[in-house]
Order: C-alpha cells, then sequence, then structure tokens
C-alpha cells in the first residue's frame, strides 16, 4: 500500500492533486454539457462530431509550438495563464447557453479552447513533474490516472443529474469555479521543494530543434507508432462498445450505459495496478499491449453481455497501464529541455490517433460487423506488438545491451540527474543547465542514420580551457584542471 500511494507523500504533489480531481470532475461536466448543447441545437450527432474536431485540430497542427513553448518558459506562468483563459471561456460558454447565440459562436469558443488546451498540456507536463523525484515519477502519474478516472465518473454522474435541473448553462459555471482550485494550487506549491528541470539553450529552443530531436530516437518514434495502432484500433471502446450493443448484444442503450461504467472502473483498476509497480518499463508495455491485443480478439467473438463485460474490464485496466508507461517512459528517458516538445509529439499522436480510429472503427463495424471489426482491430494490435518487439530486440544500439537493461528504457544513456529547487523561483535562468541525453543514432543529412557524437552544450570556462592545455602535456607528465561537471 506504501509503495501504490508513495507520490502523495510530497505535500506539492497532495495539493495538486487535490486540485486535479476538482478541475478534472469540472471538465467533463463541461464535456458532457457541451455534448448536450450542440445535439439540442442541431439535432445533429454530424455537428456534433464538428465540434469534437474542433477541439481537436489545434493539438494537431500547433503542438510542435506548444512544446516548445512548455520547455523555455517557466510551465506555472503558462498554467496561470492557461487555466485563466479555460474559466474565462467557459464562462462565455455558459452566456452563449444563457442567451441562445447561434452554433457558429460555439464552435469559435470550441476552437479556442482547444488552443488553449494545446499549451496547456505540455506546461501541466513539466509542472507535475517537478512535484516528485524522478524515481516517483512513474507512481505519480499512474495516481494521475486514477485521479482522472475518477474525476470523470464523478463529473459526467453530477453532469448527468444536473443538466436536465439546471441547463447547460450552470455546468460551464461549475467548471469555471473548478480552475479557481487550480490556481490556488498554483499559488500554494512551494518552490523549494519543487525539483528543478533544465530548460533549452536558443541553440536547442524551437518547434524544429524538437522535431530533429525526436526522429533522432528510434526507439522513441516505433513506441509512438506502437501508441497510435493501439490508441486509433485497440482502445476507441466508445465506438465499439455502442456498436456492439446494439448488434450482437442486443441491449441497447442501457448496455452501453452498464459496459460504460465497466470501462471506467476498469480504468481506475489499471491506474492502481500501474501505482504498484516500482518500475514502468518497456517490457511491461510491450506485454501489456500484446495482452489487451488478445483480449480484443476474444471480445470480438461473443454475443453474451456478461461475457463481453468481463473482457473489457482488464481491457481498461490494460489501457490505463500502457498509456501511463508510455507516457512515463517518454520523460524519464529524452532530455529534460525536450520535455514539453516530447509530450506534444504524444499528444499530437494521441490525437491523430482518435481522429483516425473512430472513423476507421465504425466503418468496420458498419460493413463487416462490430464483432469482426473488434477481432481485425487486435490482430492488427497484436501483429504491430510483436513487430515492434522484435524491431527492437534487433536495433543495434540496443542488441548488445545487458539483459536488464535492455527492455527498461528507451534509450541505453543514463544521464540525468536532479535535486530540490534550492531558490524560490523556477525561471529558466535559475534551472539547471539542460540535460545532454542526446540519441546514439541520429538523422544526417541525406536521410541516412549514423551515430551520434557525444557532446556538451555547456559554456566552456578558463577551467576548460586549461584541462584541453594539460592534454597535450606529454604522457607520464602531470596534468591539472577541471573538466565539464
Amino acid at each position: 500500500m506504501a509503495t501504490t500511494f508513495r507520490a502523495l507523500k510530497h505535500p506539492n504533489y497532495r495539493r495538486w492533486a487535490t486540485a486535479d480531481f476538482v478541475s478534472v470532475s469540472g471538465a467533463w461536466m463541461q464535456n458532457l454539457g457541451l455534448n448536450w448543447l450542440v445535439l439540442t441545437m442541431t439535432g445533429s450527432a454530424g455537428l456534433l462530431g464538428l465540434s469534437l474536431l474542433f477541439q481537436a485540430l489545434p493539438r494537431i497542427l500547433l503542438g510542435s509550438w506548444a512544446g516548445a513553448v512548455a520547455d523555455r518558459w517557466r510551465a506555472r506562468r503558462v498554467l496561470v495563464v492557461t487555466q485563466t483563459l479555460h474559466a474565462m471561456l467557459a464562462l462565455t460558454l455558459a452566456a452563449v447557453a444563457w442567451t441562445h447565440a447561434p452554433l457558429t459562436l460555439v464552435y469559435g469558443i470550441a476552437l479556442l479552447s482547444g488552443t488553449v488546451t494545446v499549451f496547456d498540456g505540455p506546461a501541466l507536463g513539466r509542472f507535475a513533474s517537478q512535484l516528485v523525484s524522478r524515481d516517483e515519477l512513474g507512481n505519480a502519474l499512474s495516481l494521475g490516472s486514477v485521479i482522472s478516472s475518477g474525476g470523470r465518473i464523478l463529473g459526467m454522474s453530477m453532469a448527468g443529474a444536473l443538466v436536465g435541473i439546471t441547463g447547460e448553462g450552470w455546468l460551464f459555471v461549475i467548471n469555471s469555479l473548478s480552475f479557481v482550485g487550480v490556481l490556488v494550487a498554483l499559488m500554494r506549491i512551494r518552490s523549494n521543494r519543487m525539483y528543478q528541470l533544465a530548460t533549452s539553450p536558443p541553440e536547442r529552443a524551437g518547434a524544429m530543434a524538437g522535431l530533429r530531436y525526436v526522429l533522432g530516437h528510434r526507439s522513441m518514434i516505433v513506441v509512438f507508432l506502437l501508441s497510435f495502432m493501439l490508441s486509433s484500433l485497440g482502445r476507441n471502446y466508445q465506438v465499439t462498445m455502442a456498436a456492439m450493443s446494439n448488434g450482437p448484444l442486443g441491449t441497447g442503450a442501457a448496455g452501453y450505459g452498464v459496459l460504460s461504467v465497466v470501462f471506467a472502473v476498469g480504468t481506475i483498476l489499471g491506474g492502481f495496478l500501474a501505482a504498484s509497480r516500482r518500475e514502468l518499463t518497456l517490457r511491461l508495455l510491450l506485454v501489456m499491449a500484446l495482452a489487451t491485443s488478445v483480449l480484443q480478439l476474444v471480445s470480438g467473438s461473443t454475443s453474451i453481455m456478461l461475457f463481453f463485460a468481463v473482457v473489457v474490464l482488464p481491457i481498461a485496466a490494460g489501457a490505463v497501464v500502457i498509456d501511463t508507461t508510455i507516457t512515463t517512459r517518454v520523460q524519464l528517458d529524452s532530455a529534460e529541455d525536450m520535455r514539453g516538445r516530447v509530450l506534444s509529439a504524444k499528444g499530437m499522436v494521441t490525437a491523430a490517433s482518435g481522429a483516425a480510429g473512430g472513423p476507421v472503427l465504425g466503418w468496420l463495424s458498419e460493413v463487416f460487423g462490430p464483432g469482426h471489426a473488434l477481432q481485425t482491430a487486435g490482430l492488427v494490435t497484436g501483429m504491430a506488438t510483436v513487430a515492434v518487439w522484435v524491431y527492437l530486440a534487433r536495433m543495434p544500439e540496443r542488441r548488445w545491451l545487458p539483459a536488464e537493461q535492455k527492455w527498461v528504457r528507451l534509450s541505453t544513456e543514463q544521464d540525468h540527474t536532479e535535486a530540490p529547487a534550492e531558490s524560490a523561483a523556477d525561471s529558466p535562468a535559475e534551472e539547471q543547465p539542460h540535460s545532454t541525453c542526446e540519441p546514439r543514432w541520429v538523422l544526417k543529412e541525406g536521410s541516412r542514420w549514423a551515430p551520434a557524437e557525444v557532446t556538451t552544450d555547456e559554456p566552456r570556462d578558463l577551467a576548460d580551457e586549461a584541462q584541453q592545455l594539460t592534454q597535450e602535456i606529454p604522457a607520464g607528465t602531470q596534468q591539472s584542471g577541471t573538466g565539464h561537471r
């Protein structure tokens, strides 16, 4: 039990976790209210999907730039701005609902909300990772999954109970007030108990530098591709559960509601399972990906509601373990000054998989039936997992790694150091110099892969020059001077 909740020993994380639960609950209340508002205004499920597209579009188009901002500026300052904007947009949405404004205004707010969210996400990732030590980041992310699942259940339950009584407008007001809790928590976080992260120097700043960095990590690219396959075909259960309920299971809306609850419970169990692990490893990711793929194959072969629900529960738990493990590994196995851009890349993959997977699974369900759609998707994700497993095992830079290291990390370098901040500020000027975790293989000009040179970007001082001079003294002569830290 102590292992499962070890991140909560940090006062800063406890404050943030409490505020996060309140904020997630409010966000899901607004999601349900917005969907219901658009549906009652238009009566069209297609126009409802358009509002979701407007929210997701900025994440795909602006993710790289948002990550660069997170890597360059104080995360706390960015979050104060984004959380304030979220609160203002929620109040504006309430006014739209009360005044029966045109639908175009709702779409405009959805687009603005998506734009704010794309800058909010990487900053949240960097800030949250500064609240716990490096060894406890995976546990903190796992508990965050539990908090998100619990907030989702509470928020949707409250919204479902209130929307018929108060209307959609008050749901947006409640969400606006939830951001006040986040702003209070941001003010109460103690900077001297935060763990510093490096920020990008000018030569490594910008979206293109982040893109080159991600493309230089072949193992990270492969994991992102696997994440895309798993998210698009393996975890779009909102589509397949609805199709199965109206099809082979024959349970209708009531059955779909029950399955949604089962899935939500599974996500909570998955969060606790991930939190109980000492370390979230690459091997765990691959094992869970293969297991959920097999379970998805099995789920498509039944027409019994109880059996389907029993299979969906571990699938939901495995989905959370997979997501948490990927998020943990891409943060711990990348350079600290690139963390915001790496998280943005993951966010872009998630957004793209959601946009592509829903229509594909819907088409498969209509043409071949929901059961065959699940079986096809499970077969594809299983084959993708095996292919990634074999590819990682044969990568030149990983092939000769010791067994105890080979299936733990994405990268092969151990270069991260951290210590609690000693000053009350966490601005870029006062953070540690950026870490030098470079990929062992990088993309050179001419689209060819070649080993990277191991370099350091820290400024050279007089002591460094002295060391360089002493290296020219013939062997056997006493050397002096200090090297790079």
